[in-house]
C-alpha cells in the first residue's frame, strides 16, 4: 500500500467535507501517473486545509492508495517525498492475561487516561478495577447542570469529577503535538468511532466530538470494559495509597474499604487537590511543573470567520469549514509568554469549579459549534522557578488563591467576574455591557479584573490583546468580554515516573498516568498515556504470572 501526502484539490470542488471519490481518483491517477484499472483502492488518512491568502484555500489530503504494480511505482517515486510506503498505523496488543492475576490491577480515574489504561487491560484479558471518585457520567451530568443553573456546586461531582473526566465538558478536541511514533493515537480515534463518534475524526486535521456526544461514548465504553471483565466503581474516592518497602500493596476507599493490589494506575485529572496532598505526604516523588492562568475570553463567532477567512469568506466556505478558530502567541516585554488556549469554536463559558467558594472557568462546545460567541483562555505562563520554588504543591496553592478571589470579586454566589476587553485595556471598571452577551453560567458580574491575576500577568495580557488583533483584526474589540479566571490549564505538578517502567521514580508499581500526573494535555494525549502505561502494567504483570 502507497502512502500518498500533499495531495491537494480546491475546496470549492468539494461537496462538504471531502471531494467525491472519483475527483479523489482522478487526483490520484494523475498523481501517480497511471490507468483507472491499476487503482484498487484508497482510502483517506487524513485531511486538512491550507488557507493561505496567496491562493484558493484548498483541502489537502494524505491517501493510502492500493495499486497493481506497486513495487515499480515505488521505484519511480523512491526520491519523492510524498510518495512512500504506507506505515502500520494498527493497534498491536502487547501482552495477554493465560490465566487472572491474583491481584487485579486497579485504575485510579476514569478520565480519558483511565478509560484507555481499562480498556486495553480489558481487551488484554486482566480484568481491571476502575475507582472513580465521581458519578456516572449522566448523573454527574445534573450535578453540573446544578452549578450552572442554580449555582450548587457538588465538591465530588462537577466538571472535574466524574466518569469522562474534564473532557467531557468541553470542545471535545482530538489532536495533540505529541510525538506518538506507535500510532497510539490512531487506536484512540478507532476506539471512539466505535463508540459512536463521527467517522470524520479518522481524517479531518482537528477533529472534534461535542459534549452531548461524548456523553454517550463514554457509556458505550463503560460498557465495552464490562464486557470484557473490568469493574468500575463510582463515588469511590481513594483516601490512601499504601506502600510498603517502596511497593504498592494497595489503596484505601473513603468508605475505609480496602482493595490490594501491586499495580496502581494514578490517572486522576489535573484538579484533584486532595489526592495529589495525599501523594506527597506519603513521600512519593512529586515536583512541580509549569502551567498557565488567565481569563476567557468571547467575541461574536462571526467577526473571528470574517478574520480567519478573509477575502474567501462565503455561507457556502463556512458550511464545509465550519466555525473558525485561531492559534495565538505573543512573547510580552516583561519576559512572559500570552497565549491562546482551548480556543472553543461557537461555544460557550462554562462554570468548572470542583472546590467550594472557588471560581474557575473553561470553554465547551456542541458538535455543531453553533453557539453566537467564540471563546478561549487567554493565558499567561506561570514557571516554577521564578514563581513559585519553595514547595512541590505551591503552584497548586496559588491557583486555589486566585480562584477564592474570583469568587468573591464575582459576588460570593459562583458567578464569575468579568469585564470588557476596552475597559480592562484602559483600566477601568465595566458597568454594563455591550454588543458581546457572556455565555458563563450561572452568570457574570462585571467589575475591574485588575486585581484578579498578578500584575506580571495583567501586564503582559494587556500588551497581548492589541498585538493579537494586528494577527487577527477584531480581537481587541472593545465589546469584546474577559470572564475570570482561568487556572485549570494543565496540572500544576508532575508524578515522575521512570521513562521505562512508567512506574513511579520511588514507588514500584504506582503508575503515575494521564494529565493529573503531569504526562498529558487534552483527551488524545490523555489517552495516548493511558494505552502506554496500560501496557507497562500488562508487561509486568505478564512476567509476574
Amino acid at each position: 500500500m502507497l502512502r500518498i501526502t500533499e495531495l491537494k484539490l480546491p475546496i470549492e470542488h468539494a461537496d462538504t467535507l471531502i471531494h467525491q471519490d472519483t475527483q479523489i481518483q482522478a487526483a490520484i491517477l494523475k498523481r501517480l501517473d497511471i490507468a483507472k484499472d491499476d487503482l484498487i483502492r484508497f482510502e483517506i488518512f487524513k485531511r486538512g486545509v491550507d488557507a493561505r491568502k496567496s491562493h484558493a484555500i484548498l483541502y489537502v489530503y494524505s491517501l493510502d492508495v492500493t495499486v497493481k504494480n506497486e513495487a515499480k511505482l515505488l521505484a519511480i517515486f523512491k526520491k519523492d517525498p510524498h510518495i512512500q510506503p504506507s506505515p502500520d498505523t494498527g493497534y498491536h496488543v502487547v501482552a495477554t492475561a493465560t490465566k487472572p492475576p491474583a491481584l487485579r490491577p486497579v485504575i485510579v480515574g476514569f478520565g480519558p487516561a483511565g478509560i484507555f489504561a481499562a480498556l486495553i487491560l480489558a481487551q488484554s484479558g486482566f480484568k481491571p478495577i476502575v475507582l472513580e471518585r465521581g458519578k456516572e457520567v449522566r448523573k454527574r451530568t445534573k450535578d453540573t447542570w446544578g452549578l450552572w443553573r442554580k449555582n450548587t456546586l457538588n465538591p465530588e461531582s462537577n466538571v472535574q469529577y466524574g466518569e469522562g473526566g474534564a473532557g467531557t465538558f468541553s470542545d471535545g478536541k482530538l489532536y495533540s503535538q505529541i510525538k506518538d511514533p506507535k500510532h497510539y493515537g490512531r487506536k484512540v480515534i478507532h476506539e471512539f468511532i466505535k463508540a459512536g463518534a463521527p467517522p470524520e475524526i479518522q481524517y479531518v486535521s482537528h477533529p472534534h466530538i461535542g459534549t452531548f456526544r461524548l456523553v454517550g461514548m463514554v457509556e458505550e465504553m463503560r460498557n465495552t470494559i464490562q464486557s470484557l471483565g473490568g469493574e468500575i466503581r463510582f463515588e469511590s474516592r481513594v483516601d490512601d495509597i499504601h506502600v510498603e518497602n517502596q511497593q504498592v500493596q494497595g489503596v484505601t476507599l473513603h468508605t475505609g474499604e480496602y482493595i490490594a493490589t501491586h499495580h496502581l494506575i494514578l490517572a486522576v485529572g489535573h484538579s484533584a487537590r486532595d489526592t495529589f496532598e495525599m501523594v506527597y505526604n506519603k513521600g512519593i516523588y512529586v515536583e512541580a511543573k509549569p502551567f498557565s492562568v488567565g481569563f476567557r475570553i468571547e467575541h461574536p463567532q462571526g467577526l473571528i470567520d470574517r478574520a480567519r477567512y478573509g477575502k474567501s469568506y462565503s455561507e457556502d466556505l463556512l458550511n464545509k469549514l465550519g466555525a473558525a478558530d485561531y492559534r495565538l502567541v505573543h512573547h510580552a516585554q516583561n519576559g512572559r509568554s500570552v497565549y491562546s488556549f482551548c480556543m472553543c469554536p461557537g461555544g460557550t463559558v462554562v462554570a468548572a469549579a470542583s472546590e467550594p467558594h472557588r471560581v474557575v472557568t473553561n470553554g465547551m462546545s456542541q458538535y455543531s459549534r453553533n453557539e453566537r460567541n467564540a471563546n478561549a483562555g487567554i493565558v499567561v505562563g506561570i514557571t516554577p522557578e521564578v514563581d513559585y520554588p519553595d514547595h512541590p504543591l505551591a503552584g497548586m496553592a496559588f491557583q486555589r488563591q486566585l480562584e477564592s478571589h474570583a469568587f468573591v470579586l464575582g459576588g460570593s454566589n459562583y458567578n464569575a467576574p468579568g469585564q470588557l476587553i476596552g475597559d480592562f485595556l484602559a483600566n477601568r471598571p465595566s458597568t454594563q455591557l455591550g454588543e458581546v452577551t457572556p455565555s458563563y453560567t450561572p452568570g457574570v458580574t462585571l467589575t475591574n479584573l485588575d486585581t484578579a491575576l498578578p500584575e506580571f500577568a495583567i501586564t503582559a495580557m494587556r500588551e497581548a490583546i492589541p498585538a493579537f488583533a494586528k494577527q487577527l483584526p477584531g480581537f481587541d474589540l472593545a465589546d469584546g468580554v474577559l470572564t475570570g479566571v482561568e487556572t485549570r490549564t494543565s496540572s500544576p505538578i508532575r508524578i515522575k515516573r521512570d521513562d521505562n517502567t512508567l512506574e513511579s521514580i520511588n514507588t514500584k508499581g504506582l503508575y503515575p498516568c494521564g494529565e493529573g500526573a503531569g504526562y498529558a494535555g487534552g483527551i488524545l494525549s490523555a489517552g495516548v498515556d493511558g494505552i502506554k502505561v496500560a501496557e507497562a502494567v500488562a508487561l509486568s504483570i505478564g512476567q509476574e504470572i
